[in-house]
């Protein structure tokens, strides 16, 4: 039975990030900016401007690449059935017409929610004439207390795919914050993926050492280039990249953070963040309103083991305020999908009489209209308690999170 019941899980609306992802044309430029080698390309948005950026390309073939912040692009396929989310192209006549499918249409990816996400940018580049691929990552790994470098000699495919099919040619280098990544250490890793050349290895080693320090200066929590090419002329190159950084680091990486770009994210999710919320869509109808991460995967939890299906993640904080809560409280209630709410809070650092008292202003400014458990529980709870039962407020209080989880989800069935 519980096992029956712990697969009604709600789903997110839209794909979710913890951290800021760029897109890859704006990643190539600050791959630029720190000496990385790239290839030529432009970022276009308008289908009336593609034809000039195109004959700015200086290889006959083209590479035309949609910009959305998921992976799995190139094997992705439009809502109208066209396929592929990155194309190589012969010509700008036929470059132009791909890209005239792509630019506005919808693309679905193995990454992306249900739906896709709109193409809105393209990102069209040369052609270069790739002798071999190689994958390189670099990340925050807590086995090894510091970042790791990844490598394989294995390029253009996925990762997850190597790691299963042949473990061995993943290649691993943990580093030593206090020591940095000397360009001998890198050439060293670089050595181990077996580039063809002594120069095409001491460039990559080159190009390894450049995106250590690209990490170390931009706050960037993941750096993978896939693929990491080796040119015919020995030359390597970075020809994708996907770069994420530390939200907590937004206020001394302001050039990076203004390049992000908010239309793929769920709008509610952007004005939660303005408010120092943590806030994520589901498909589900119970609005939760908890504080605490923990608390609030619990309480999801138990309304989906009591039938339900949550309509949202909502962890408004140790730092919550009257208005945090109010602002909750119509951040819920925006979701025409929300047939109830629970609101259930353990008060340590947050007091439940000033939750109580947001949740009656919230109340009455928005006139609610479904059912609404409250849970009180620590700091002050009797007070809160006291205060809801005095609101006349058409409200159901409940005793423990098992209790308001069984209410919510027996109410919205009424």
């Amino acid at each position: 039975m519980l096992m029956r019941r712990l697969t009604n899980v709600a789903k997110p609306l839209a794909a979710q990030a913890r951290a800021l992802s760029i897109h890859e044309y704006q990643a190539k430029q600050v791959l630029k900016e720190h000496g990385c080698c790239v290839e030529e390309g432009y970022m276009v948005d308008k289908l009336e401007d593609v034809t000039a950026v195109l004959n700015k390309i200086p290889s006959e073939v083209k590479v035309v690449k949609s910009q959305i912040l998921a992976g799995g692009r190139g094997m992705g396929t439009f809502a109208d059935g066209f396929k592929g989310g990155v194309h190589v192209v012969k010509g700008t006549d036929a470059a132009a017409e791909i890209a005239g499918k792509m630019l506005g249409n919808k693309l679905i990816t193995k990454q992306t929610a249900a739906g896709g996400a709109v193409v809105q940018k393209l990102y069209i580049s040369e052609a270069v004439d790739i002798k071999k691929e190689y994958y390189l990552a670099m990340m925050l790994d807590r086995s090894f207390g510091g970042p790791v470098i990844i490598g394989s000699s294995e390029g253009g495919m996925a990762i997850e795919d190597v790691a299963a099919e042949n473990p061995d040619a993943i290649k691993k280098l943990p580093v030593v914050v206090a020591e940095g990544l000397s360009v001998e250490k890198a050439t060293e890793f670089a050595r181990q993926l077996g580039f063809s050349s002594e120069t095409a290895t001491k460039n990559a080693g080159e190009q390894i050492a450049k995106l250590y320090n690209l990490m170390r200066a931009t706050d960037a929590t993941q750096v993978e280039i896939n693929p990491l090419v080796e040119l015919a002329d020995e030359r390597v190159m970075l020809v994708d990249a996907k770069l994420s950084f530390d939200d907590n680091a937004d206020y001394r990486q302001e050039k990076i953070f203004g390049m992000k770009d908010s239309s793929e994210t769920d709008e509610r999710e952007v004005e939660a963040a303005k408010q120092d919320l943590n806030y994520i869509g589901l498909d589900g109808n119970i609005g939760c309103l908890v504080n605490g991460a923990g608390l609030a995967m619990a309480t999801m939890d138990c309304i989906s083991l009591h039938g339900g299906m949550p309509a949202n993640f909502l962890d408004v904080g140790g730092n919550a305020t009257k208005e945090k809560v109010a602002f909750s409280l119509r951040l819920i209630t925006s979701d025409s999908n929300v047939k109830g709410i629970l609101v259930n809070i353990f008060g340590g650092i947050v007091d439940c009489a000033m939750i109580a008292q947001g949740v009656i202003d919230a109340v009455k400014e928005v006139g609610l209209t479904v059912p609404l458990v409250v849970r009180l529980d620590g700091t002050n709870s009797v007070k809160g308690k006291e205060l809801l039962a005095a609101s006349g407020l058409d409200l159901t209080p409940a005793d423990n999170l098992d209790d308001a989880s069984a209410k919510i989800c027996k109410a919205i069935q009424a």
